[in-house]
C-alpha cells in the first residue's frame, strides 16, 4: 500500500508542487493556454496537494468566494480515488470554516463525479477555455 498525505496550505507554500500537477493536467493534456491558468486567485486560495510518497499527484483550491477550482490528478494516478480524497478533504475544511455552501465550475464530462459527493448542476452550459462547464453547488449543513 503506499503512503499517501495530504497537505494544504498557502501558495507560497504549495505552489511548486500545485503548479507541476496543474501544468500537466490543465496545460498539457487539456490545452489551457498558460494565460489562462494562472490568476490572483492563487495567492488568496488555500490550497491542497496530495503525495503519493513524495511525489505530488493531486491538488485543488479553495476560494474565499466559496468556489472549490483547480481540481486535478494526474494521469498515473487516476481511479484510484484521488479526486474524491481531496475533494471530501476540501469538503471537510469548508465545514470546519463554517461555509454555507460550496461552488464550482465542473467540466461536463466530470459531473457524475461531482454530483456523486453532492453537488447539483445549476444553469446551462457554457464554454471555458473552449472547455464544456456548468456551475454546481453544494449546501453545507
Amino acid at each position: 500500500m503506499t503512503q499517501l498525505t495530504i497537505r494544504s496550505g498557502s501558495w507560497d507554500e504549495l505552489q511548486q508542487d500545485a503548479k507541476f500537477i496543474r501544468e500537466q493536467v490543465f496545460i498539457q493534456e487539456q490545452n489551457i493556454p498558460v494565460v489562462d491558468e494562472w490568476d490572483d486567485q492563487d495567492d488568496i486560495s488555500q490550497h491542497f496537494v496530495i503525495y503519493d510518497q513524495a511525489q505530488p499527484v493531486a491538488t485543488g483550491r479553495l476560494l474565499q468566494n466559496n468556489s472549490v477550482g483547480r481540481v486535478a490528478v494526474l494521469k498515473s494516478h487516476r481511479g484510484l480515488g484521488m479526486g474524491k480524497m481531496i475533494m471530501l478533504h476540501m469538503i471537510e475544511q469548508a465545514k470546519k470554516q463554517k461555509r454555507e455552501f460550496l461552488k464550482l465550475s465542473s467540466q461536463v464530462h466530470a459531473m457524475p463525479f461531482y454530483a456523486g459527493l453532492g453537488f447539483i448542476a445549476e444553469g446551462d452550459e457554457y464554454l471555458d477555455c473552449g472547455i464544456a462547464h456548468i456551475d454546481m453547488y453544494l449546501k453545507l449543513d
